[in-house]
């Protein structure tokens, strides 16, 4: 993954024009992670707190990836 600049991004767009989504699950104090496709191949992601920071970019197969680790539980060891 990786923190996405302008000139990084997958395909020309503006924040606005990505169409980010967020959880249903998501509490009323927007602790939650955005998510919007930018093209077929790569997804960005957001802290919805702050949608104007920074956002990072990933490949579908990455985030997938992500995903299952974060099922198999391999990352419980960071969690305080």
């Amino acid at each position: 993954m990786s923190v996405m600049s302008d000139s990084a991004a997958p395909r020309a767009t503006t924040q606005d024009e990505i169409g980010w989504r967020k959880s249903s699950y998501s509490g009323p104090h927007g602790n939650c992670v955005e998510l919007a496709g930018l093209s077929r191949d790569h997804i960005a992601m957001r802290n919805s707190r702050d949608p104007d920071g920074p956002v990072l970019s990933c490949t579908r197969a990455e985030f997938a990836a992500l995903v299952r680790d974060i099922k198999d539980g391999g990352l419980d060891g960071l969690m305080l």
